[in-house]
């Protein structure tokens, strides 16, 4: 496996790898299985596997952990190379954002609700991260995980709307045995808080049955599904919404194909989930 931590080398690189079929899985680091099952899409469908490690201060809000995000660099190095990883692209902070950057990429529309309304800058820095990225690698495929799925919906967008030649795909969230979706941020949980961490996935899945089963009126079970999440104090619910996967528009009843989002806080940690659901074909 090769490091580079260069813009320029990663540009002589890719210059040498015209004809090679790259996939490419971008990440923060502190890797975990959510992480190695995207390089392992990536490497069952393309010769090439490129592995981005940045932790990208833009998307963090001013009160939020980015001097605290977890960075273990030899060990995230390792399972890169245990993965099969060919190219490991791991710039710093002042070589990715010289000092006269001021460029960003923003979509309205999509990156104004839910997360951005908690988040408000984080998704101008996503897209801007990202859309750098895409022209250095020049990818023919990208992985990226559901479990951030208003994300994967904003960055396909952009990726539609200036024409990106890279196709995004979508990998399934990677859970505990207990239901609780994998995140970096998971290590920051203490043991108590790890218990209730499951109370979100819990009123999602809830949320999920109920609309197999035939319910309807999105208010009610969206109630349900809050009284299931904050059954035991100590978790602060922000939202549970039921949601068009195609472009998060908040539905009154349940139809078509439907994403159901959850995002709460547990003290400072906050954590974000998703399930995806067909209403039965009756409705």
């Amino acid at each position: 496996m090769r490091i580079i931590r260069s813009i320029r080398g990663l540009q002589v690189w890719r210059r040498k790898h015209e004809n090679q079929a790259i996939g490419f899985v971008p990440t923060m680091g502190a890797l975990h299985e959510g992480h190695l099952s995207l390089i392992r899409q990536a490497r069952k469908h393309c010769s090439t596997v490129v592995v981005s490690i940045f932790v990208n201060p833009l998307q963090f809000g001013p009160a939020e952990d980015f001097s605290k995000y977890p960075r273990p660099v030899k060990s995230d190095q390792q399972l890169c190379r245990e993965a099969g990883v060919d190219l490991l692209f791991c710039p710093s902070s002042e070589e990715f954002y010289p000092q006269d950057f001021q460029t960003s990429v923003s979509v309205s529309g999509l990156s104004l609700r839910w997360e951005g309304v908690a988040r408000p800058t984080h998704f101008d820095g996503v897209t801007t991260v990202v859309t750098k990225l895409l022209n250095l690698v020049r990818p023919n495929q990208a992985y990226f995980g559901q479990k951030d799925y208003q994300q994967l919906l904003v960055i396909k967008k952009f990726v539609e709307d200036l024409n990106i030649d890279t196709r995004i795909v979508r990998c399934s969230t990677i859970r505990e045995s207990d239901g609780l979706a994998l995140s970096s941020r998971n290590r920051y949980l203490s043991e108590s808080q790890r218990r209730l961490a499951t109370s979100l996935s819990a009123a999602l899945r809830h949320g999920v049955q109920s609309i197999k089963s035939g319910k309807q009126h999105a208010r009610i079970i969206q109630r349900e599904m809050k009284e299931i999440a904050t059954k035991l104090a100590g978790i602060d619910i922000e939202y549970l919404a039921i949601c068009d996967a195609n472009n998060l528009d908040p539905l009154t009843l349940a139809k078509g194909n439907m994403v159901l989002l959850g995002a709460a806080r547990l003290g400072d940690i906050r954590l974000i989930d998703n399930m995806l659901v067909k209403a039965p074909k009756k409705f």
